[in-house]
């Protein structure tokens, strides 16, 4: 199928998708204050670019999108005519994993939610974050302050 956009005005409409302050993680941080949860971040400058992160308690969340991040792929994959599609989408998906290893392998726990699960089941994803903070002692008051991880800290392969 053909653009109906020329290759001009498509360009300016991809140049308008944010990839900050998005509805989904506006909707996320408002769950997240409804909830009460305290002491998080949002968008920090810090390895892999989480949308927010409780750095204390060494949490990372991510806010994918069902699109560039790949959800359901397999089945989407076919439908992609355009190869740029493709090996973009591949591209994040094999980032997305890398990222999740390296903060894994400092002792992160990374929570990662699709854009769907997000706007249709915002409950079960609040209960992650819950039990995330809950294993690492955010219930309990006192810990040690801990930094966003950086670049340097995550190089050591």
């Amino acid at each position: 199928m053909r653009d109906v956009f020329t290759k001009e005005k498509r360009s300016e409409v991809m140049s308008l998708i944010r990839s900050k302050g998005t509805k989904v993680e506006k909707r996320f941080k408002k769950a997240l204050c409804e909830n009460k949860f305290k002491g998080y971040r949002i968008n920090p400058k810090c390895y892999a670019n989480p949308d927010f992160i409780f750095g204390k308690y060494k949490i990372a969340i991510f806010c994918d999108g069902d699109f560039w991040h790949g959800k359901n792929y397999k089945k989407l994959k076919p439908k992609l005519k355009k190869k740029f599609w493709r090996e973009k989408i591949e591209k994040n998906i094999k980032r997305d994993k890398k990222h999740n290893k390296k903060l894994a392998k400092i002792g992160w726990i990374i929570l990662r939610f699709w854009e769907s699960d997000i706007n249709k089941h915002m409950d079960k994803c609040m209960k992650q974050v819950k039990l995330s903070l809950k294993k690492r002692g955010y219930f309990k008051g006192k810990q040690k302050q801990r930094n966003p991880p950086t670049t340097n800290e995550t190089t050591n392969d």
